[in-house]
């Protein structure tokens, strides 16, 4: 191992953590004949419950020969909308502190768009997300890396990449990428040289230690170089700090366990790849 290889245990650990079980067992959730997430088995109980007001046109249990599930009936986003504002009314999920009023696009196995659904509740509904993020790089080979606020919802205060961020429904995978590095980065796609498709990371765990989530994500990673008289600054609030690392500063912090799943297994892609 040199020193900027990553250590092979450290990288196992952290490839094995990015694919986890579920906490305990979830049911599926269909909607019309498509399974799209999964839910704990009691998560629907303060809406949907015996004495639970939720218009029953919209949830409906099921359990025949396929075993026990929940089916969303109707109209797929309005459907998903009256879910959605009925577990943030009941507190249920952590839905009130992830609310978002973005809409996300809701996939078939077959990537056929089916509905959307509010930001808020794919984690504790299971419902597939899409994401990009952006690796900046300068001439000299180090690294843009960001901290992330301390008031994020979910991985508070861990590093990341230069930029992350979620494919909204109303975005492409190029759009959300230049919308996301202007809004989190400060920066224009233009500004940058030699913009490239890096791969994809895919991510299957449980959200957090305190939710009943489960994370269900495709993210899209692109990598281009920073010139030196450009430098990142936040415009939308969810980043505490950017700094610039040598690839041996990074990879002690990644060692460490500092950054995100995601943004680990990306910059260790990045890195090998030079």
């Amino acid at each position: 191992m040199t020193a900027c290889t990553p250590d092979p245990q450290w990288l196992a650990a952290l490839r094995a953590s990015a694919q986890q079980p579920p906490r305990c067992a979830r049911i599926p959730l269909l909607l019309g004949a498509h399974r799209i997430g999964s839910v704990e088995p009691d998560f629907f109980a303060p809406i949907a419950g015996p004495a639970a007001s939720l218009v029953p046109e919209s949830l409906q249990f099921e359990d025949a020969g396929a075993g026990p599930m929940w089916r969303i009936l109707g109209e797929g986003t309005a459907a998903l909308q009256r879910i959605a504002r009925s577990l943030r009314a009941a507190g249920a999920g952590n839905v009130v502190q992830q609310w978002r009023d973005e809409q996300l696009a809701v996939w078939s196995a077959q990537e056929e768009q089916l509905a959307t659904v509010e930001r808020g509740v794919v984690r504790p509904l299971g419902i597939a997300t899409r994401a990009v993020h952006l690796v900046g790089r300068t001439r000299d080979a180090r690294f843009w890396v960001q901290q992330r606020a301390l008031d994020k919802p979910n991985d508070p205060g861990l590093w990341d990449t230069m930029m992350g961020g979620m494919v909204s429904a109303a975005d492409s995978t190029e759009s959300a990428l230049a919308r996301e590095t202007w809004e989190e980065a400060g920066l224009r796609l233009e500004s940058l040289l030699g913009l490239l498709r890096g791969g994809r990371v895919d991510l299957h765990k449980p959200a957090d230690s305190h939710s009943a989530g489960y994370v269900v994500e495709q993210i899209d990673w692109f990598v281009a170089t920073v010139p030196d008289d450009v430098r990142p600054f936040n415009r939308d609030g969810e980043v505490a700090q950017f700094q610039l690392l040598t690839e041996p500063d990074l990879l002690t912090k990644l060692h460490n366990n500092e950054f995100t799943t995601e943004a680990a297994l990306i910059l260790v892609a990045a890195m090998r790849a030079g």
